[in-house]
């Protein structure tokens, strides 16, 4: 067994938007991420959904009802966003984002796109 160093992994990670998985564990996977600019409105309809943000500032804009929210996140924060409820990840500046998740969770959910990841890398 060997520490995972989140520096050494984030560094391999050269696309923003595209998670790569560094350790499961029960039917879940922890996956990391670069995030710059905006990303696009999705749900995840089974599945709930926490960011910590290792590095940088994320912004998560949530709309439910109609109603539009959202709530940012400086490094060591971490928020868990509820199945079903439609969001949008921003990183105005760009971020470093640890995710956790179950396994085959996509990361544009329910609304699919060029954006998808649907089998992400092992780091």
């Amino acid at each position: 067994m060997k520490p995972i160093r989140l520096t050494e992994k984030f560094s391999q990670i050269d696309q923003p938007w595209s998670p790569r998985v560094v350790a499961a564990l029960n039917g879940q996977e922890v996956k990391l991420a670069k995030l710059e600019g905006e990303f696009i409105w999705h749900a995840h309809e089974d599945e709930d959904e926490l960011f910590l943000v290792i590095s940088g500032e994320l912004e998560i804009e949530f709309r439910e009802d109609g109603v539009e929210n959202s709530v940012t996140l400086a490094p060591g924060e971490l928020v868990v966003v509820p199945r079903g409820l439609e969001h949008r990840p921003i990183a105005r500046q760009g971020a470093e984002v640890l995710l956790f998740e179950p396994s085959g969770t996509v990361n544009t959910g329910t609304a699919g796109g060029e954006r998808t990841v649907e089998n992400p890398e092992w780091l």
